[in-house]
Order: C-alpha cells, then sequence, then structure tokens
C-alpha cells in the first residue's frame, strides 16, 4: 500500500500521538501526514491471453489505494524506474495554493524522466468522499491509476448510516496492443485511434470475453447488510452506464460531494467521474448470482469499443446450507437492463436527479452574483494535412478539437512556472477569446469550414472572481456528449439543455439553491451546460475533455488565477525538487 518513509519508530509515534491524543481527549484527533511510496515500474500483465509489459506504480494493475482523512496531509514521494517521462494527478484535489503539486505534464510542472523523483505534497481541505489519481501524460492513465479514498474527520459520521463495508469499484479499459503505440499512430495519420479491447472492473475484464472467465471480479456480500460502493470510471474514452441486476441501489455521493440520497437501478458515469452508492442486499439468501455489469454510452460517430464488461455479485451461503451439496456453477446467473447505447434521454434524466445535500453541514454555496461570464464552444473539428502527407481525417484532414475553436498547443515548459516567474512570453498568450469569434448554429447545420485554429492561449482571472461559463457542445462532425474536467476547483451544475443557449431565456432557469457540485460535468450531446465557480485558489489549473482521444486532439485549456492580496491567498512557492524540462 505504499511504503512509509519514515523510519517505523517516527511512523508509529505519529500514530501514537493521534492515539493519544484520541484517549485522553474525546475530541477529534489531529489531522495526520499520511507517506506513500509509489514506484513507477514494468509490469507483465495478461488479460485475454495477451501478455503485455505495462506501466504500474507499485507492479499493481489498478495502481494502490491511497487512503486518507479530511484534514491530512499527503507525502507521495513518486520514483519513476521506467523510459516514458511520467507526472500524475491527483483528480478533484482541490489543491488549494498547492497547485504545484496537481500533476497535468507541462502545465503545472514538468514531467518526472527516467530515474528521477518527485515528492506530491498536499492536505486534504474540506473534502470526503471518493476521488481518485491517474497519469496525467499522454495516455498512461489507462494503466496508471488507483482511488483516493478520503474518510470524514475522526468523529464526524457519514449523513447517511454506517455502511457494513466499503467497496471500491474502477471501471478500466484494457489493450491488448500499447495504448501508446495506438495513440502515437493516430497523431501521426489524423485518424481515429484504435479502440480498446475491453473495459474492465478492478482490472478484470469478466466472462463476457473470450479467454477472461478465470478474471472476473466477484463482490461477495452478506444478505441483510449495506455497503458502499465507491465506483470511479478510469476508462480511458467512454462513458458508461452500470447496473446490478434485480438491486436498486442509493446515490449518496459524486466527486466527493454529498448529494440528496435517490434510488437508481442504473448509472451513468463518464471518465473522471466517482459516484458512490448505497447497495441494500436482499434480506434472505436468493439461490441466484447476479451481474454487475457496465457499457458505455456513446453518442458520437466515430468507432468505439461495443461490449459488456460483467463482475458478479455473489452472496454468501448460509451456514445452515451443507457447502458439500451447494455448487455456485448451479444457480441461476441473472443480467441486468442497460439503456441504449446511445440513450442521451435516460443521460439526461439521470444527471437532473443529482442534487447537492444543501443542508446545514454541507451547504451549496452557489455564487449568486458572477463577476464575468464565458461562452465556451466545445467540440471536434480538422486541421489540414501536412504537404506529402496522407491523411486519415475527415476529407483527408487530420482530427482536431478545440475549445472556442482554438485547439490547445502544449508548451514545452510548465504553464505554472511560466507565469510564477513571470516568464510567460513566448509560452502562452493570456489571451483566450471568451466567446466564439465567429457565432454559428452551434448544433444546427454544421458550417462548410471545420478548421481550427492552434494555440497556448489562457484566461486571466483575479483572485475570488465568481465566474460564470456555458460550455456549448457543437454538431461539427457530428453532436456527442463531453465529460469537461476542471482541475483546482469544485463546481455548481445550475443548468443544462439541448440546443443552443438562450442568453434571453435559459439564465431563468437555473437552479441556484441546490444544484450539483463537482468536478466533471457531461457536456450534453447536442447541447450546452451553465456551471459556477469562485476562483479562490491562485495557480494555473487545466480545463479539458476527459475522453482522452479529444484531449489528444485539443480539447483542452488553462485558466490563470492570480494570486489575492493577504498572504493565504497566494500561490506557495515551488518545492526544491519540482521536475525540470
Amino acid at each position: 500500500m505504499g511504503a512509509s518513509l519514515l523510519p517505523p519508530p517516527a511512523f508509529l509515534a505519529v500514530f501514537l500521538f493521534s492515539f493519544v491524543t484520541l484517549s485522553v481527549n474525546p475530541e477529534p484527533a489531529l489531522a495526520i501526514t499520511r507517506h506513500y511510496k509509489f514506484d513507477v515500474m514494468l509490469q507483465n500483465v495478461t488479460r485475454l491471453c495477451h501478455t503485455r509489459s505495462m506501466v504500474t506504480v507499485n507492479g499493481k494493475f489498478p495502481g494502490p489505494r491511497i487512503v486518507a482523512r479530511e484534514g491530512d496531509r499527503l507525502v507521495i514521494r513518486m520514483v519513476n524506474h521506467v523510459q516514458n517521462n511520467i507526472s500524475i494527478h491527483w483528480h478533484g484535489i482541490r489543491q488549494l495554493r498547492s497547485g504545484w503539486a496537481d500533476g497535468p505534464a507541462y502545465v503545472t510542472q514538468c514531467p518526472i524522466q527516467t530515474g528521477q523523483s518527485y515528492v506530491y505534497n498536499y492536505t486534504i481541505v474540506g473534502q470526503r468522499g471518493t476521488l481518485w489519481w491517474h497519469a496525467h501524460i499522454s495516455w498512461l492513465r489507462s494503466t496508471l491509476h488507483g482511488p483516493i479514498i478520503l474518510l470524514p474527520k475522526l468523529g464526524t459520521p457519514y449523513p447517511f448510516a454506517k455502511p457494513y463495508k466499503e467497496v471500491p469499484i474502477i471501471f478500466g479499459e484494457w489493450f491488448n496492443a500499447d495504448p501508446e503505440a495506438i495513440i502515437s499512430q493516430a497523431m501521426q495519420t489524423g485518424g481515429g485511434p484504435n479502440v480498446s479491447d475491453a473495459y474492465t472492473i478492478n482490472g478484470l475484464p469478466g466472462p463476457l470475453y473470450n479467454c477472461s472467465a478465470k478474471d472476473t471480479f466477484k463482490l461477495k456480500v452478506k444478505p441483510g447488510k449495506t455497503y458502499l460502493l465507491r465506483m470511479i470510471n478510469a476508462a480511458l474514452n467512454d462513458e458508461l452506464f452500470f447496473s446490478i441486476a434485480n438491486h436498486t441501489v442509493t446515490v449518496v455521493d459524486v466527486d466527493a460531494v454529498y448529494v440528496k440520497p435517490f434510488d437508481a437501478e442504473t448509472l451513468l458515469i463518464t471518465p473522471g467521474q466517482t459516484t458512490n452508492v448505497l447497495l441494500k442486499t436482499k434480506p434472505d439468501y436468493p439461490n441466484a448470482q447476479f451481474f454487475m455489469s457496465a457499457r458505455p454510452y456513446a453518442t458520437g460517430q466515430g468507432t468505439f469499443d461495443n461490449s459488456t464488461v460483467a463482475g458478479i455479485l455473489e452472496y454468501e451461503v448460509p451456514n445452515k446450507t451443507s457447502q458439500s451439496n451447494h455448487s455456485t456453477k448451479k444457480l441461476p446467473l441473472y443480467k441486468p437492463n442497460l439503456p441504449p447505447l446511445n440513450d442521451t434521454s435516460f443521460a439526461t434524466n439521470f444527471s437532473s436527479k443529482l442534487r447537492s445535500l444543501a443542508s446545514a453541514d454541507f451547504p451549496a454555496n452557489v455564487p449568486q452574483k458572477v463577476d464575468r461570464q464565458f461562452f465556451f464552444t466545445v467540440g471536434l473539428g480538422t486541421n489540414p494535412c501536412s504537404k506529402n502527407q496522407t491523411c486519415q481525417g475527415p476529407n483527408g484532414t487530420r482530427f482536431a478539437a478545440s475549445v472556442n475553436n482554438v485547439s490547445f498547443v502544449m508548451p514545452t515548459t510548465a504553464l505554472l512556472q511560466a507565469h510564477h516567474f513571470g516568464q510567460s512570453r513566448g509560452v502562452y498568450s493570456p489571451y483566450f477569446p471568451i466567446s466564439p469569434l465567429i457565432p454559428f448554429n452551434y448544433t444546427g447545420t454544421p458550417p462548410n469550414n471545420t478548421m481550427v485554429s492552434n494555440g497556448t492561449k489562457l484566461v486571466v482571472l483575479p483572485f475570488n472572481t465568481s465566474v460564470e461559463l456555458i460550455m456549448q457542445g457543437t454538431s461539427i462532425l457530428g453532436a456527442e456528449s463531453h465529460p469537461l474536467h476542471l482541475h483546482g476547483f469544485n463546481f455548481f451544475v445550475v443548468g443544462q439543455g439541448f440546443g443552443n443557449f438562450d442568453p434571453s431565456k435559459d439564465p431563468a432557469n437555473f437552479n441556484l439553491v441546490d444544484p450539483v457540485e463537482r468536478n466533471t460535468v457531461g457536456v450534453p450531446s447536442g447541447g450546452w451546460v451553465a456551471i459556477r465557480f469562485l476562483a479562490d485558489n491562485p495557480g494555473v489549473w487545466f480545463m479539458h475533455c476527459h475522453l482522452e482521444v479529444h484531449t489528444s486532439w485539443g480539447l483542452k485549456m488553462a485558466w490563470v488565477v492570480l494570486d489575492g492580496k493577504l498572504p493565504n491567498q497566494k500561490l506557495l512557492p515551488p518545492p526544491a525538487d519540482l521536475p525540470k524540462c
């Protein structure tokens, strides 16, 4: 689980000290520092009868889990033993004033080169629930990812009944080929990348794939108990529907923020999102097994992995049934009914049920006044093919993706360093367009010219600016859903709709009372979403589509939040071991 860097006595002392404070003083214990060591190393892993040498943390796929309590400090020493450049993002962690630890390569840090190390050092402030960590460079997150489990402060209960057990469930994608070779080839040809060969639950594809029955995740449960399932979509390119046959779950938390509980037979979870649900098992032994299945919600025109991953929910046999005459092989196996692959109405209904708890203990601090409004189009486009090359994108072009028609070009040095040291000239422009330069009928018949512009442009915000952002999907090269992730902040999803956003009518329907608060939101296929956030975190914060192929094509940008006047409103200085480019 990541060895402690402290020698055992000192490590013990930390825990002894927290124990002593507990026993002498009934108040919750002081926050502690938790140390982890992440060795990035190659490991042979076999699935679907294919063995791959893959980049892992500590030889594990998925990677090790990080556990902390709200208020704790995490010190994670990352050592790179592989040939690839590495950087790790702690997805959803606010990183208040600790932007140097956020992790996206060339945004907040240069990547960690072969043989080098870096210590990610940050504190968990006001967050509890499920988040996750993943590589944030090229497509390495396909194998470099794991859960972050944030427990409430000691003595603080969940706002729901304490579960009997907690189980992380990570959805991923398995590729028989090396994903780095897949995206490298696609970027050369300008065409769409090859799709994955399977989806996985906790690294296992399950029995519906060839040569895979032995690699099936089994959740063994007792009757009449409540389990907390901490679900993470770590797939590269696919939003997923998930359901457990003959069982209903209660959604209690998304992206590490409590929501008003609601029951669901099926969930939708986009890449980057997390969802905590309570599973109440049947009161008596059911004499059956149940598939826990996931398959894609796909709205685009490109190819996708149209397969289903299944795990098995298995009830413990009661003692009175003699084990010898009881074989799970003979039990009936129930399968869930998942929505059709392109069921946008299900997606809309599901996301409209998500509301902040908005209680006295867990308020929804929605910005009521707005200082700056932005309107961003998000979607696909094209770049011209280089001379003397044939390209495999639309009509012989190269696929691209953009925000306000700017396809983001990654710099060769880290944006945060350039900003912090006042060396932005030649690295980035502070003039990102606040709305499309050429308005068009965004969700109607697409324009003939689908070419994008290319550049490294950022939005600059003064400290504590209250922001409203409308993200408008386009129909260029096909309308599709885009899960947009903002680093460094949670935001409130105050509205969403289909067609083109209407600034004269739509804001009247915004929910400013209990909108869901999260870090990743699906821009609806052929529609728009409105979010609000307070820019109270100085630094440079990446925002991008969490479908990795769209990020590769340029559907990304960044916000610079300036320091405030007070000492506690300023970005801390960079750590001495910050990697160099």
